[in-house]
């Protein structure tokens, strides 16, 4: 399950499995990747993707399935567990993100406290008097029907996300924010193509995830005795390694009376919140490989 929410799936993400033993299905949620409309945020809740799962799992005829999900995707995954518990075999989960008000907070300002520089970036994009909030004033241009509009707060959006999600950005981090003509200009189809993650996220944002609030924590006795393994990394910036903590003794305290050692918890300590990183990647391999025997 791919993150954002909205930012689709890509064949390279199917290196986590051995395809040999796992039958491994991308799913790009509504609006994401090739779904369609692309970037539509109509009839695009969690809801209606907890829905949309557990419909594609009686299209393709499975039983039960393993979930995979990192960020936003570790989100649904837990959701529709809870929702589904008895369709799960397990989840294989990286970069906890719980979906509260103060994760949603950390995202929009937080983070500049450990990249001022890019958020610098981000909040200078806008005019002056829409500064004091940010995500009001990015939701509106993102979803404003003019190209120029929506695919100029994209790219800002897109070059804020990525230069905080991995433990060693590139130099972007501290370029000029993006006008009309670095936005556009000769880069549109790139540009495009970060618009479905922009504007979902801001839509998904502004709406609280369309979950209500402790929504995961309060019902994570739903997922006693569900298997559950949990890569982080030690310098996640994105979703900060003190959810998953959270997470991880929630899910230890609801699966107290069992005899297995059913969560497994891997702190990798040279990496950010990419699943691409080397040492985030190699144990989201072995989380999987550990489910072989499901």
């Amino acid at each position: 399950l791919h993150g954002g929410p909205g930012s689709g799936c890509s064949p390279q993400q199917r290196r986590f499995f051995d395809p040999q033993h796992y039958r491994i299905i991308l799913f790009d949620q509504r609006g994401a990747g090739l779904s369609t409309p692309y970037a539509g945020v109509e009839a695009n809740t969690t809801a209606h993707l907890i829905d949309d799962l557990e419909r594609l799992r009686q299209h393709l005829k499975i039983g039960k399935w393993l979930l995979f999900g990192g960020s936003w995707g570790s989100t649904l995954a837990l959701v529709y567990a809870m929702a589904h518990r008895d369709r799960c075999l397990g989840l294989v989960l990286r970069g906890i993100f719980l979906a509260s008000q103060a994760e949603l907070d950390w995202f929009m300002d937080g983070m500049g406290k450990i990249y001022p520089e890019a958020r610098r970036n981000f909040v200078q994009f806008l005019p002056a008097l829409e500064r004091a909030d940010p995500l009001s004033a990015y939701h509106r241009r993102l979803i404003d029907p003019d190209p120029d509009t929506h695919l100029a707060a994209a790219a800002s959006w897109g070059r804020y996300e990525t230069q905080c999600s991995t433990l060693r950005p590139g130099p972007s981090a501290t370029s000029p924010p993006p006008t009309h003509e670095t936005s556009i200009g000769g880069n549109r189809g790139r540009w495009k193509s970060m618009l479905a993650i922009a504007r979902i996220e801001a839509h998904y944002f502004v709406n609280n995830m369309f979950l209500e609030p402790g929504q995961i924590l309060d019902n994570i006795g739903k997922l006693c005795g569900l298997p559950v393994a949990i890569v982080q990394g030690r310098y996640d910036i994105v979703c900060p390694i003190a959810t998953a903590d959270l997470m991880v003794r929630a899910l230890k305290l609801a699966n107290a009376g069992c005899k297995d050692n059913i969560v497994r918890y891997s702190i990798i300590d040279d990496a950010g919140h990419s699943a691409m990183e080397p040492g985030i990647r190699q144990a989201l391999i072995a989380a999987c490989d550990s489910f072989k025997s499901l």
